[in-house]
């Protein structure tokens, strides 16, 4: 029975003790909540701070791959022009891809391991 009228010890917490300086009024703690969920929103909803940094890194993405694109286009259409009208280069191409030989040539193959 001796015990029961002794106060317990508390251990004040860091957490604590910020916890009922920041929400000291009721007007105080609600407009610190409203505020963090008008932050939240901003950053991430659809139009967002975050989407829309996505949006740029996707942007830079796509705007590389139309320059690759557009590069291989050119060396596609400078190879058609070739092939229209520069002896050498159909010669070649029959010689590569289709194993044609001039007269009284042989053609050797030789096997890849």
């Amino acid at each position: 029975m001796e015990g029961q009228f002794y106060r317990k010890i508390r251990s004040n917490s860091g957490l604590d003790l910020l916890g009922k300086r920041v929400f000291k009024t009721r007007r105080r703690g609600l407009a610190i909540i409203a505020g963090t969920i008008v932050v939240a929103f901003v950053l991430f909803n659809n139009r967002g701070v975050v989407a829309r940094v996505r949006l740029e890194v996707e942007r830079r993405d796509m705007i590389e791959k139309v320059r690759e694109a557009e590069a291989e286009t050119k060396r596609l259409e400078a190879y058609l022009k070739a092939l229209d009208g520069d002896k050498k280069t159909i010669e070649k191409v029959a010689r590569e891809k289709y194993g044609m030989a001039r007269e009284g040539e042989t053609v050797y193959k030789v096997k890849k391991d």
